[in-house]
């Protein structure tokens, strides 16, 4: 029996064969990377059983979706809602990912036939020296065609679910980086009140410490007059009056640009104002900190899911590369009318169609498509390295957040230590000086230790509040709690 392949009976046929092949895809199929065999953060045992001056760990407590919300202030609450509302980055980062969706979402119509009508009306006159071609031998005459082409090209191989998958895993990619535009945002901006607060009173520190010499030098001089000190005291004095003024101009800069940075965050202009002050005394150190189990962190950070996406993608590309050196196929077919006149278009008589296979196989190309095959099978070893090195660098986050909560915790506490000690001096030298014990000149002295030792302790004590924010960062932000 004799089987003809331009039959429609054969052309079904083939096409079916085609539609059965197209079920595999070639190219390694991806599997998530498996979390880190690693029970600790750091080398040292975190100790969850007692406090840390005032803040204890909690083993495998979920960070909740407005960590921010431990600190106690409403004025930083209404900063973060402001700017998760009026960031241009975390907008721009939204429209990305939107982007990037519909993207991904135009590439699945590759796999669908794509059908397209065409309507072509003409009018056209045959030269006189030739025949007419209609049957009233007119030489001017309208000519309506309408066609329908409808062409399709079956994922024989899974090249074009591979490439689907790559832009799907794009998409996740940009997800991930808007999760960590916004974790980045929220911790800047509780960051940045942080530090606001603490240089506010750094400087009212300075500017007292600075009164004090002034105040100081006036005695040396009055006592210079008198001849009790010489001119060696006075300008000692005078050097520590200069030493109190040059704090004054750097700390000045980093509070008005800190407001800048604060203003900018929220989505308005420096120029604008309206930004509130938050006191340092007015945020609270929380007292219970989460230390999510080191087996989840991989699914927290932001950072390593974008990089997992991103190898996902270059897996897929593996495959793409891998079906570009395969034979496709493209199945073809028009379907049309064409008459005079347009009331006849649809009639049985004008009507055509036709149907086509088109096998295509690349014999050579240069060897293109098999550098361009291990191009994508090293951009995949690339990725895996990437997302290895992002994995030990969140999890290297989390251990240098844990060791500088401990240090610091130490670090407040001498300092803590030290202005009390400060004011106590300050204490007895004010004393001695009221019982005509001591010069004035050594209750000012005493005074500016105590002023320098205060203005050591805020730095400490912003730079725990600091250190709580760093971890919540670290441990990923909460982000899988909000709607994003």
């Amino acid at each position: 029996m004799s089987l003809n392949l331009y039959s429609p009976k054969s052309t079904a046929l083939g096409l079916a064969l085609v539609l059965a092949l197209s079920g595999c895809a070639v190219g390694p199929d991806f599997k998530e990377p498996a979390a880190p065999k690693v029970s600790a953060y750091t080398a040292e045992k975190v100790e969850t059983t007692k406090s840390i001056d005032g803040q204890r760990f909690v083993a495998g407590q979920d960070v909740p979706g407005q960590w921010w919300k431990a600190f106690g202030s409403p004025a930083l609450d209404a900063l973060v809602d402001d700017a998760l509302t009026n960031n241009a980055d975390l907008q721009a980062a939204q429209a990305a990912l939107r982007a990037a969706r519909e993207t991904a979402a135009a590439q699945g119509g590759a796999l669908f036939p794509s059908v397209d009508l065409h309507f072509m009306p003409t009018r056209q006159k045959v030269a006189d020296t030739l025949a007419s071609p209609l049957a009233d031998n007119s030489y001017i005459y309208n000519l309506h065609t309408a066609q329908l082409n409808i062409s399709y090209a079956p994922d024989i191989f899974g090249g074009t679910r591979r490439q689907i998958e790559a832009g799907r895993a794009q998409a996740e990619v940009q997800r991930f980086q808007r999760n960590a535009t916004y974790l980045t945002l929220v911790s800047n901006v509780v960051l940045a009140v942080v530090n606001e607060a603490s240089l506010r009173d750094q400087l009212q520190a300075a500017e007292k410490a600075e009164a004090l010499a002034a105040q100081q030098l006036e005695l040396v001089r009055k006592q210079r007059a008198l001849g009790a000190l010489g001119l060696a005291d006075v300008a000692a004095q005078e050097s520590l009056l200069a030493q109190a003024q040059a704090v004054l101009p750097g700390l000045r800069k980093q509070l008005a640009q800190q407001r800048d940075q604060i203003a900018v965050l929220a989505g308005r202009f420096p120029g604008q104002g309206g930004t509130p002050q938050v006191q340092l005394s007015a945020l609270t150190l929380p007292t219970e900190l989460p230390l999510s189990l080191p087996s989840t962190l991989v699914q927290q950070r932001p950072d390593v899911r974008a990089a997992q996406a991103q190898l996902q993608a270059a897996s897929a590309q593996v495959g793409v590369a891998i079906a570009n050196r395969l034979p496709s196929f493209t199945i073809t077919g028009a379907i049309g009318s064409s008459a005079q006149d347009f009331s006849k278009l649809f009639t049985s008589g004008p009507g055509f169609w036709t149907l086509g296979l088109d096998l295509a196989t690349p014999i050579f190309h240069g060897g293109s498509l098999q550098h361009q095959q291990r191009a994508a099978e090293a951009g995949l070893d690339q990725a895996g390295a990437q997302y290895r090195s992002v994995v030990l660098g969140a999890f290297q986050n989390v251990a240098d957040t844990l060791h500088a909560i401990a240090a610091d915790a130490d670090a407040l506490n001498a300092a803590t230590r030290a202005e009390g000690a400060a004011q106590r001096s300050f204490d007895a030298a004010q004393a001695q000086w009221k019982a005509g014990i001591a010069g004035y000149p050594q209750v000012l002295l005493a005074q500016q230790n105590l002023l320098s030792a205060s203005q050591s302790r805020v730095q400490a004590q912003a730079l725990r509040l600091s250190d709580t924010v760093a971890l919540f960062q670290a441990l990923g932000g909460g982000w899988w709690h909000q709607d994003l």
